[in-house]
């Protein structure tokens, strides 16, 4: 009777399932024990500003008055936040779309280089810049000043080599000496002339140093008597050298202006051209007899191309774009790159078999083989230019800070450049945030369907 009771107090044997259960929840402890600090600094480094941003923006500046959704109305008056509201769009729209073509076409054309591994690394290089470098790099270049700005310098080399430049920006008529300023800038002689005629054309303003080579004294020319058919004189720098010399009379030690631009002029049109000697004389032959007026056109005093204005109110944004697009677009050509090199090649060449051309391959099978790789790399492109924060604030400068805000920036002028108003930078901050979710669920959605 004992063993038969003994027997029934027995525990039940433990089954497979019941062994599996347990090892299952051994197993999720253990993995929650790994994963508890990863867990506790996402909390405390996502998850928690979020939510305190989320609660801030419904305060007023100083966090102690309740305003409800103050803030975010205000955010929609405000001039400054609807222009970073349309800087961003205009990121979004424009360079994901220009990095994901750049990116293509160069992925595709990588192929078929023979360094394609330096030539991949040289365009990737640019990753390994932080915003804050490749921003002082591009301020650099930027620079309107064409001695510092290397952009300028290349555009004012351009745009010399096809328009010639004034000789004499800085020249400008002696006060008393016969000659009168136009509003055009020209410059013209207040008394009429004749054929059989000779005028001096003082001018000053030019430093001896900058006269071209060449140039010879205007004393020799000065002292040529016109003959009866012709009109002549000369266009001299009214200033002697170490002092001395009469203001409006040529000494003997004032050089001539080679290459001015002279016109003859009558009734209000120009009667004839010509361009001063390296004494700078001029003369006029064949022209009908009557009164003329000697002109200098204002070509002769235009400052010189001092190239474009890159960080300018119209050209800031494109610019700095243009700065984001140097960096990112090798990222976009290796990721496209690796979906590239996943393709079926019997596909492509059985295009080719059938007599398709390159264009044809790459818009009709290429493009459409890559569409998800090229989705990936859109969306990511898409949320990171939405927090573009560093190239805009370092680029852009003072003057035009506000006509290349982007959201991000905005936020951060609002809460610590100067407005101190850190109720409405958290709404800014909520509405970025609202901005990015989606395309972020987008991608983790897209990755989940890769996978399975």
């Amino acid at each position: 009777m004992t063993a038969t009771l003994v027997k029934e107090a027995a525990p039940p044997p433990v089954g497979l399932a019941d062994r599996a259960r347990r090892l299952r929840r051994r197993g999720r402890i253990v993995a929650l024990l790994f994963a508890l600090p990863a867990l506790l600094l996402l909390g405390a480094l996502v998850v928690y500003p979020v939510l305190f941003s989320v609660g801030r923006s419904f305060f007023d500046a100083s966090g102690t008055r309740f305003v409800g959704g103050e803030n975010y109305t205000e955010m929609f008056r405000d001039p400054a936040t609807l222009k970073a509201v349309r800087n961003t769009a205009i990121w979004v729209v424009v360079a994901p779309a220009l990095l994901t073509g750049l990116g293509l076409v160069l992925a595709v054309l990588v192929e078929k280089v023979r360094w394609a591994t330096a030539f991949k690394l040289l365009l990737f290089m640019p990753m390994a810049v932080s915003f804050l470098a490749a921003g002082i790099i591009f301020r650099l270049a930027y620079e309107e000043d064409p001695d510092k700005g290397v952009l300028n310098a290349a555009a004012v080399s351009v745009h010399d080599a096809f328009a010639d430049t004034s000789a004499y920006p800085t020249a400008r008529a002696r006060d008393g000496q016969g000659l009168t300023r136009a509003a055009d800038g020209s410059y013209r002689t207040g008394a009429s002339v004749s054929p059989g005629d000779s005028v001096t054309l003082p001018l000053v303003g030019v430093p001896p140093k900058d006269l071209p080579a060449g140039t010879r004294p205007a004393s020799g020319a000065a002292g040529r008597t016109a003959a009866p058919d012709e009109l002549r004189g000369v266009v001299y720098l009214d200033f002697t050298p170490g002092g001395g010399g009469r203001p409006g009379e040529v000494d003997r030690r004032e050089s001539g202006l080679p290459r001015m631009t002279v016109e003859a002029v009558r009734d209000g049109r120009t009667a004839a051209t010509t361009t001063t000697a390296s004494d700078g004389s001029f003369r006029f032959t064949g022209l009908d007899a009557g009164p003329y007026t000697v002109r200098l056109p204002a070509s002769n005093f235009a400052p010189p191309y001092d190239g474009i204005s890159w960080l300018g109110p119209a050209l800031v944004t494109p610019a700095i774009i243009g700065a984001y697009l140097w960096i990112w677009t090798g990222f976009a050509m290796v990721l496209i790159g690796a979906g590239l090199s996943t393709l079926p090649r019997d596909a492509l060449e059985a295009a080719r078999m059938d007599g398709a051309n390159e264009w044809q391959i790459f818009r009709r099978i290429t493009v459409p083989l890559l569409a998800p790789v090229l989705t990936v790399v859109f969306v990511t492109l898409v949320i990171n230019v939405m927090k573009v924060f560093d190239l805009v604030y370092i680029i852009a400068p003072g003057p035009v800070q506000e006509d290349a805000t982007v959201l991000a920036t905005q936020m951060w002028l609002v809460s610590f450049g100067g407005g101190n108003n850190q109720g409405l930078g958290s709404a800014l901050g909520v509405l970025l945030l609202l901005l990015v979710v989606p395309a972020m669920v987008f991608n983790v959605r897209r990755f989940r369907r890769s996978q399975r």
